[in-house]
């Protein structure tokens, strides 16, 4: 199961556990018991603390339990957990093990203070970047707290319950057989919604903090940058974040960044978030803001949060990014979720062997296109505009997929369903008028970008895209306030600009600052 550089790689980890932990898996006479049960007996073998039992009785078949001689943790994985849920797989193994986790103390002593029975299970795809932050949250809540309990499914394995329960993405998470939660969720959002005290807790602090120097609002790449050179002119800085990372940790792969041959996005969040943390930095995690105050005459800004928590600075950076666009027809928020999806890459899984649309037919639906076109019967790709507008190579092999339909001139008019998920799509020729159907599991959208800036009407000026508008110098049409990354009218929406933008906001918020 593992080639010789995971195996290599795991023994190092494997090193580290400190107290016995025995496999309990639960397997029948098939192909994907047997792979599983390889993969156990390879990681039984580099430790002599871990042990394999071959007798669970678990309903779900190929899965296994994490335990400890004599202690149900309440950790299982049913699956084989590869792909990116590996890493889920190893730190498991290492917190039962003994292996102190690398989260703050106060968020420990919020664990293990919850009261209450939960049983939650997630549902992942392999291929799911988004998957291991909610799997690794609810494996590390388990862990420390023994009223907790954790299975982690792999949708694609598991396809009658995905169908039972209407699973149409990834990750689904429900909690005591109710539905909890879709996407990606850190520990702290996790611990937000189950621990409801928590978050007027968290606005009771903030609230007490004094004023900053520097406060930057919003944890991409733009934000990171600008917290990390604000930080090393010595001045008090703090980050406030909806969740550090924004839209990178929905990126899959990054080829692009230079110096960084290719990496992932949530790889890259987690070392920007190191990054920061090496610094005198203030980070506010899961505070999204709601609106600005600006001060006149050299009066602090002021922004509140929708935790209810009000911070003020002396000097603002704008850095809160954008989000998918939505195509705005009638039916896509109703299936968001139950056949609507944004993410291929997470996703597609789900959509094995069945009919999907992709809408957008730019490089990012294009690719879209190529990728589900190996997991699903059917792809078809709408364009608005009378020509695809991705680069000739995406084109190109594109047009090689045998199950590839392309419609240009093609507006979506509506997403159908039958109440519980989707089950087409209707579409209009701009050319002829003539209006189309088709019957499908799935519809995938992918059609740019929309910047984070409804808080902001009546405050800075704005172009008609909604974008804050900035000079050369990242400075918005308020002293004192600046702006970053993909919100402003910077033109190419790149990982490599935002940062750029963002240490430039961070030096023009300096100079502001001395010759204020």
């Amino acid at each position: 199961m593992l080639d010789a550089n995971l195996k290599a790689q795991m023994q190092a980890y494997m090193d580290r556990i400190e107290q016995p932990l025995e496999l309990v898996a639960s397997v029948d006479d098939g192909s994907k018991s047997q792979e599983l049960l390889d993969l156990l007996r390879e990681i039984e073998g580099m430790s002599d603390k871990i042990t394999l039992n071959t007798a669970g009785n678990d309903a779900r078949k190929p899965s296994f339990a994490i335990n400890r001689p004599g202690e149900d943790t309440g950790i299982v994985f049913a699956g084989i957990p590869m792909g990116h849920e590996f890493t889920s797989l190893v730190l498991a193994l290492l917190q039962v093990g003994g292996y102190p986790p690398k989260v703050s103390d106060d968020v420990i002593a919020q664990i293990k203070g919850i009261e209450g029975r939960f049983s939650f299970e997630t549902y992942f795809s392999l291929s799911c970047q988004n998957c291991p932050d909610v799997v690794q949250a609810l494996n590390l809540m388990a862990v420390l707290n023994p009223n907790i309990r954790h299975v982690a499914i792999d949708g694609a394995l598991f396809q009658d319950e995905v169908e039972q329960r209407q699973v149409m993405a990834v990750p689904t998470v429900f909690l005591n057989g109710e539905h909890f939660g879709q996407g990606r969720m850190s520990v702290e959002e996790v611990l937000g919604k189950i621990d409801t005290s928590a978050a007027a807790r968290d606005a009771e602090k903030l609230n007490a903090k004094d004023a900053f120097d520097v406060l930057v609002v919003g944890g991409g790449p733009a934000g990171a940058a600008a917290a990390i050179y604000a930080a090393r002119k010595g001045i008090n800085t703090g980050v406030a974040a909806e969740r550090f990372g924004g839209q990178v940790l929905d990126t899959n792969a990054i080829e692009n960044f230079i110096s960084v041959k290719e990496t992932d996005g949530p790889h890259l969040a987690a070392q920007l978030e190191q990054h920061v943390q090496s610094y005198d930095v203030d980070i506010m995690n899961m505070q999204r803001a709601q609106k600005l105050i600006p001060g006149t005459d050299g009066a602090l800004h002021e922004v509140e949060f929708a935790s209810g928590a009000k911070l003020k600075a002396k000097t603002l950076i704008l850095a809160t990014g954008a989000r998918w666009r939505e195509v705005n027809v009638p039916g896509e928020k109703e299936y968001r979720g139950k056949g609507v999806a944004y993410c291929p890459h997470c996703d597609g899984p789900l959509f094995k062997g069945k009919k999907v649309a992709v809408i957008g037919g730019g490089n990012s639906g294009v690719e879209a296109a190529i990728d589900l076109a190996g997991l699903v019967e059917h792809v078809t790709l709408l364009e608005f505009d009378g020509k695809l507008r991705a680069d000739a190579v995406l084109q190109k092999k594109l047009n090689s997929l045998p199950n590839v339909t392309v419609q240009v001139s093609a507006q979506t008019t509506e997403i159908t369903g039958d109440g519980g998920k989707v089950n087409g799509l209707v579409y209009k020729d701009r050319n002829s008028g003539e209006e189309h159907r088709v019957e499908l599991a799935g519809v995938f959208v992918q059609i740019g970008l929309v910047p984070n800036t409804e808080w902001l009407t009546g405050t800075v000026e704005m172009s008609r895209f909604g974008e804050i508008i900035i000079d050369d110098r990242g400075a918005t049409s308020i002293p004192g306030i600046f702006a970053a990354g993909d919100v402003t009218t910077v033109p190419y929406k790149q990982i490599v600009i935002a940062v750029g933008e963002g240490a430039k906001a961070a030096l023009s918020a300096f100079d502001h600052l001395i010759r204020s």
